[in-house]
């Protein structure tokens, strides 16, 4: 017994450090979020407790309710176009004969910046006076008003989202790629397969799981989505960019009601938690 549990607690003495960490920083949190969400904490201190009543004060807020339809329209338009645009530049990538390492450092290169400055740099290029409209003008088209019509404001903030984070999604897709063996490729092209019949009967099935996983972390990042609101919009133009996380951040840090932005947070975290489960089901379904 002692010789079956020495590899398996030696194992666990090397994560331990990182599981520590994990439960201060990730466990203990939720858990007070949670806690908090069931009284009507200030920012005094002072708190008392209510129940469920936080909750059902949810159920009466317009603003709550319209803040999740924006999330989840947010949600519907940046995982397809973000998906999308990794898996585009992935198969470029993988095609490509020259110089891969400079095209993947370009296209790499706006993840590792700052969503600060990714809004500020996407804010100019948008105004009225800025790059696109000076592009749009030239074709006698414009001037847009991307940030300041509820129309378009959403998929503007989902444009620089995408731009500022598909590299990851990318580089995972990209190794996907790279694992596929070449020789199933080539026994298809002497068969006759076209290109696209060789993409779809064999690379898209073999890429499946890291089509999953880049899913699921796009989805979760997604709903999460708050520098480039904070920075770009504040949440308008009359609340058509007014996000759950953006209402969870109003209510902790502008009206300090500790207790409400603690429930809007449960909430987020239920539904990013109910997306995941879902979309894990799916993939295990997909590969067995």
């Amino acid at each position: 017994m002692r010789q079956r549990l020495r590899d398996p607690m030696t194992g666990l003495l090397f994560v331990l450090p990182m599981l520590v960490l994990f439960l201060i920083f990730r466990i203990a949190p939720t858990l007070g979020a949670a806690g908090m969400s069931l009284t009507d904490y200030k920012v005094s201190g002072e708190w008392s407790f209510v129940g469920v009543d936080n909750y059902a004060r949810l159920l009466d807020d317009p603003l709550f309710l319209a803040s999740l339809r924006t999330t989840l329209l947010y949600v519907a338009i940046y995982v397809p176009l973000t998906m999308l645009v990794s898996l585009g530049t992935a198969l470029m990538l993988n095609a490509a004969i020259y110089a891969k390492g400079l095209f993947r450092g370009m296209l790499f290169l706006p993840y590792v910046t700052s969503f600060v400055l990714a809004g500020v740099i996407w804010r100019w290029i948008y105004e009225f006076d800025g790059l696109l409209n000076g592009l749009l003008a030239k074709v006698d088209l414009g001037p847009v008003g991307f940030l300041e019509q509820s129309s378009l404001v959403l998929p503007a903030l989902a444009v620089v989202s995408v731009w500022k984070g598909f590299g990851y999604s990318m580089l995972i897709l990209l190794a996907g790629l790279k694992s596929i063996p070449g020789s199933y490729l080539e026994a298809a092209r002497v068969d006759g397969a076209s290109a696209w019949q060789r993409f779809r009967r064999i690379t898209l099935p073999l890429l499946r799981p890291a089509l999953f996983f880049v899913l699921i972390i796009e989805t979760i990042g997604a709903f999460q989505t708050f520098d480039t609101i904070y920075v770009m919009t504040g949440g308008g133009p009359a609340r058509a960019s007014y996000t759950l996380i953006y209402g969870l951040y109003e209510q902790g840090f502008k009206f300090f009601d500790f207790g409400y932005a603690a429930t809007l947070g449960m909430v987020l975290f239920a539904m990013v938690l109910i997306v995941s489960l879902v979309q894990r089901r799916l993939l295990d379904r997909g590969t067995s």
